[in-house]
Order: structure tokens, then C-alpha cells, then sequence
């Protein structure tokens, strides 16, 4: 028979499932006595463990509506986590694009208006692999880059690189932030991005994005190849790595809409 305690904590799940789902985000929040018929519960009962749950930050109340919805440190666990989540998961899959496509693969973060590389994976005969870890690189001209502002606005695309100049570093490379929301429009319609000659001369790559379980980017899964021996696979490496990407995302609690 489930103790006291055990009961007070299921009933504390419940709570933050059901304010975390669908209806919770259309409502703007959910009062107490659409929680109880939701979780079968007394209404007392569920407003207990509101009161807990609200004293530890993982719910908050809308003063005018009297709706909870999740709370701030609920995120900030989530996100804790996710972070570990995305390390610990990311090699793997790493490996995988790098066996399907026989070329280095990278888990990259943005940073401002640049790009770094946490993680890569390389095959057997690639002895450079490991030299892009700690690396930063423009984003405005990395596929890692493109793939990590895939949901940004032109607005926001202007305040991130206010300021920057946008070097030519290939015969490709773009040269302001109409012309850089222009190509991202591009990728967002296939949900990764493809880079010819935008980075270095001689240099192709394809990148899709990494999702949270709030949906928000989080970084990007990277394959990078000399031109001449991998343009021709350059969507199919495109495709691939968003395989990878989905997968990623659902390790971190990402669902597909």
C-alpha cells in the first residue's frame, strides 16, 4: 500500500504533467479545480501540493487569473539537465554520422555571434577531428551557425550581429544580415542547413538543429568535408544529419509537432 509521502509526491507529478501539457499552454494556466478534475483528485488535496510546489519555485500562480502554470526553477532543473543530457547522448549519434558519411561530425553551441564546438568525432583516418573542440567560427558563415539561428527573426538576427563584419572567407561567403536571413529562410524550409565555400575555400558542410523539450534550439550536429571529395553528397548529408538532430532532440524531451 503506497505510503502517505509516496501518494503527496505521484500527486506533485501529476500536477506538473498536466501544466505542462497542451492545454495548460493554450489556457495560460490552470486553476485548481480544473487540475482536480483533471488528475481525479480532491480539490484540497491538490491545492496542498500546489502550496509545496509553488514554495520550491516549480509552479507559479498568475495573480489576476489565479491559473498555475510551470515555474521558473522548474526551467532551470529542465535545463540543467538537458545540458548533461546533450553531452552524454551527442557521441553516439557523432559516431553514427560519422560511420554513414565517413567524414568528421561535431556538436557545436552558439555563442553570441559565433559558434563553438564542444564535441567531434572523427574517423580512423582523420587526424584533425579533435583540433575543432574549443574552436570558435563565425556563425553567420558556419552551417553550425545557419542551423542555430534557424528560428531567429530578422530583428533579432540584426541585434546578434550588430556590430560584426561580415569577412569574406570563401567566394560564398555572405555579406550582411539581409543576405544571411535571405539563406536561413532557405534552410528552414528543409530543416537543416547546407554551406559551399561560405567558411573556408574549399570547405562544405551541412548542419541540423538540436531542440530542447521546450522546443528552442540548443546547438547543432555538424558534418564538415573537403569540396571536392563531398559536394556531391552534400544533401544527402543534409538529410542525414537531421535524422541525428531529431534523435538528439528527443533525448532532451523534444516531441515533434
Amino acid at each position: 500500500m503506497p505510503t502517505q509521502k509516496a501518494t503527496s509526491l505521484r500527486r506533485g507529478i501529476s500536477i506538473l504533467v498536466a501544466l505542462a501539457s497542451d492545454e495548460a499552454a493554450a489556457r495560460g494556466g490552470v486553476g485548481v479545480v480544473r487540475l482536480a478534475e483533471l488528475l481525479g483528485h480532491d480539490k484540497s488535496q491538490v491545492s496542498r501540493s500546489l502550496t509545496t510546489l509553488s514554495e520550491y519555485g516549480l509552479v507559479d500562480r498568475d495573480p489576476k487569473t489565479l491559473g498555475f502554470s510551470l515555474g521558473s526553477q522548474f526551467f532551470a532543473l529542465a535545463a540543467q539537465a538537458s545540458d548533461r543530457r546533450l553531452l552524454e547522448s551527442a557521441p553516439p549519434l557523432l559516431a553514427g554520422l560519422v560511420a554513414r558519411l565517413g567524414e568528421s561530425a561535431h556538436l557545436t553551441v552558439l555563442q553570441g555571434a559565433a559558434v563553438l564546438t564542444l564535441r567531434s568525432e572523427g574517423p580512423p583516418q582523420a587526424l584533425q577531428a579533435a583540433d575543432w573542440v574549443g574552436q570558435v567560427v563565425p556563425a553567420y558563415c558556419s552551417a553550425s551557425g545557419r542551423a542555430l539561428l534557424l528560428d531567429s527573426s530578422a530583428a533579432e538576427l540584426e541585434q546578434r550581429f550588430a556590430g560584426v563584419e561580415f569577412e569574406p572567407f570563401g567566394p560564398t561567403t555572405v555579406r550582411s544580415v539581409d543576405e544571411l536571413a535571405g539563406r536561413i529562410a532557405r534552410c528552414s524550409q528543409r530543416g537543416y542547413a547546407l554551406v559551399d565555400e561560405e567558411l573556408e575555400l574549399g570547405l562544405v558542410a551541412a548542419a541540423a538543429p538540436v531542440r530542447d523539450f521546450d522546443g528552442r534550439i540548443v546547438a547543432a550536429l555538424n558534418v564538415s568535408a573537403p569540396k571536392l571529395r563531398f559536394r556531391a553528397r552534400l544533401e544527402e548529408a543534409g538529410a542525414t544529419t537531421k535524422v541525428a538532430a531529431d534523435e538528439l532532440s528527443r533525448h532532451l524531451g523534444w516531441q515533434a509537432s
